[in-house]
């Protein structure tokens, strides 16, 4: 089976989170259920985008929507850990960007990936319901660590 792979940019992530897993996170499997995963990677960009000041509604200008997302489990993860989140920023467009989400934890003193995201996030206009130009200050922000 191929799977999917991201790279993640050499340079410091555009902000860097933990966040616990929940007990409420975990599945059938007795560990971290794929969607909870993907709502810990909306509270970390949440996070992201309040601890510079804005919202996805109101993101420097911009409203956000997200147009996909990818995820590549790496490990397991379990009730208690506490989940390192670093988020990159690349491909901007007009349009659009890439966040990228790089998961982790510590355990037995040791790193330990638990998975590699990423969301394509568009400029959106809800009240027209309809893709939007990106914002200079949008853009902005994310450059700098583009490496644009």
């Amino acid at each position: 089976m191929a799977r999917v792979k991201l790279k993640f940019p050499s340079e410091n992530p555009l902000f860097i989170t933990t966040i616990p897993v929940r007990i409420t996170d975990m599945n059938y499997g007795n560990h971290l259920g794929n969607d909870a995963l993907l709502s810990i990677i909306h509270e970390g960009r949440m996070q992201m985008f309040r601890h510079f000041g804005h919202t996805e509604l109101n993101a420097a200008g911009n409203s956000l929507i997200m147009a996909d997302v990818m995820i590549a489990y790496k490990g397991e993860s379990f009730y208690g850990d506490i989940l390192t989140i670093k988020i990159y920023a690349e491909e901007l467009t007009q349009f659009s960007f890439d966040l990228l989400y790089h998961i982790s934890t510590i355990r037995n003193d040791k790193m330990t990936e638990i998975a590699h995201a990423k969301t394509g996030m568009v400029c959106f206009d809800y009240g027209e319901r309809k893709i939007t130009v990106m914002t200079p200050e949008l853009k902005k922000l994310l450059e700098v660590n583009a490496g644009a």
